[in-house]
């Protein structure tokens, strides 16, 4: 196929992310990517702002997760891992055990951000029901979050402000509390937390957890909070007991300032959710890790076992890449590239609180996002920052960025002046 043939069979075929078969988008075709750089068909280059949905932290064609994959690849690229085990497997396991909060001792591998977040779901359902309390089976969360697409993550999505309210009547019903305003501790309002806390004392005897984005939430509307709301929260749960499920899937691995962002607040969950930048970005891995009582009781009440299990759970390839991607990671000075990145996001995007368009701009780590005051012609934005050699993929009245840790001042501020001067012509 010519480009002009792969782009029309891509558009009459092919169905992409939120994307309509009769009004679709416009697609650019990719052919090799480098450090922080999209290389196009055409011969046009862009700056990644996204790092392909936040996970290309190392950036693209790294040479030590390409050999990471390599050798796996020459040993074995699959085996199914029940009654099976592989060494690429328990070391990713090892590694995370030892990087995420104490208590948090078990691993389970999946395939994606939604499915890790169904196991979570799955989990603490199961814990109660063996623990002799069937009847806590409800979710409370709060406004503005999201978890997922598949069913159980679309349940715990806000169900107003979110882009599943077409499926609520087949969905389970769940809590949704007020999302907090409050974006550092010197802000806190006890008034913050007054509607989270009255459903949790209200209905507690029926929630089997809650489940939260800590300090930022994503594609509901990238808002960031206070960590004193997080703290508040989780002393709540242990009051109330209540699991506490944290959905790190976006700010695992450095993000927001610390390895993960519950650090920030000192909160420990019951079970955290991980995906995205696990790989670095190069295969679809999942984690969903709990404590040490939460299996034991598990697997101590019939049926005696964990319902749940992948087909390509713990993949090879995926747990040697995932291994490679978080010494990269740890062995790297990423925590002054995240305080270095969120400075000049900080200085960078303040210009536009003066125009007359932007509603409000927030960045937390390395992620810069500005809210406009009405929502955008995606396409037309779109084809303007590609034009500008820069990738953004904005939503309804949101354009951000969480650009890969590696990227430069300059190719940053290449990519932060786009912004700007896109928005102007809005």
């Amino acid at each position: 196929m010519n480009q002009q043939d792969l782009l029309s069979f891509d558009k009459n075929h092919i169905w992409h992310p939120y994307s309509s078969m009769q009004n679709s988008l416009p697609v650019y075709p990719v052919v090799s990517a480098e450090g922080v750089y999209l290389q196009l068909e055409d011969g046009r280059k862009l700056i990644d702002g996204m790092a392909s949905w936040w996970s290309v932290i190392h950036g693209y064609n790294h040479p030590k997760l390409n050999a990471a994959i390599k050798n796996q690849l020459d040993k074995m690229a699959h085996v199914m891992f029940g009654g099976l085990t592989h060494r690429p497997a328990v070391e990713l396991a090892d590694l995370l055990v030892k990087i995420t909060p104490e208590s948090l001792e078990q691993v389970f591998f999946c395939d994606s951000g939604s499915v890790a977040v169904e196991v979570a779901i799955k989990m603490a359902i199961q814990y109660w029901y063996a623990a002799g309390q069937p009847q806590k089976q409800k979710l409370l969360t709060i406004r503005y979050g999201y978890h997922g697409d598949t069913f159980g993550a679309m349940a715990v999505c806000d169900p107003i402000n979110g882009m599943h309210n077409i499926f609520s009547h087949v969905l389970p019903t769940h809590y949704f509390a007020d999302a907090p305003t409050c974006r550092n501790d010197e802000e806190w309002n006890e008034q913050e937390i007054a509607n989270f806390q009255q459903l949790l004392e209200q209905h507690h005897n029926d929630i089997a957890a809650v489940i939260l984005e800590p300090l930022l939430q994503g594609a509901g509307g990238m808002r960031v909070y206070c960590p004193e709301y997080l703290r508040q929260v989780s002393l709540l749960c242990n009051e109330y007991q209540v699991l506490l499920i944290l959905d790190e899937i976006a700010t695992g691995f450095g993000r927001t300032g610390t390895l993960f962002a519950c650090e920030q607040a000192n909160v420990i969950p019951d079970i955290l959710c991980l995906g995205k930048a696990l790989t670095g970005g190069y295969m679809s891995l999942a984690a969903t890790l709990t404590t040490a009582e939460i299996s034991n009781t598990i697997s101590s009440q019939p049926p005696g076992v964990f319902m749940h299990g992948p087909t390509f759970m713990a993949n090879p390839l995926a747990c040697s890449v995932a291994v490679a991607s978080i010494k990269l990671l740890l062995e790297s000075p990423w925590q002054q590239r995240i305080s270095q990145l969120e400075n000049q996001l900080l200085v960078d995007l303040s210009v536009g609180i003066a125009l007359s368009q932007v509603a409000d701009v927030r960045v937390l780590g390395a992620v810069g996002i500005v809210e406009l005051k009405n929502n955008i012609d995606i396409e037309q934005v779109q084809q303007k920052f590609v034009k500008l050699g820069v990738w953004i993929r904005p939503f309804r009245n949101l354009i951000y960025i969480m650009p890969p840790y590696i990227i430069t001042p300059a190719e940053l501020t290449k990519v932060t002046d786009a912004i700007i001067e896109v928005i102007k012509t809005l």
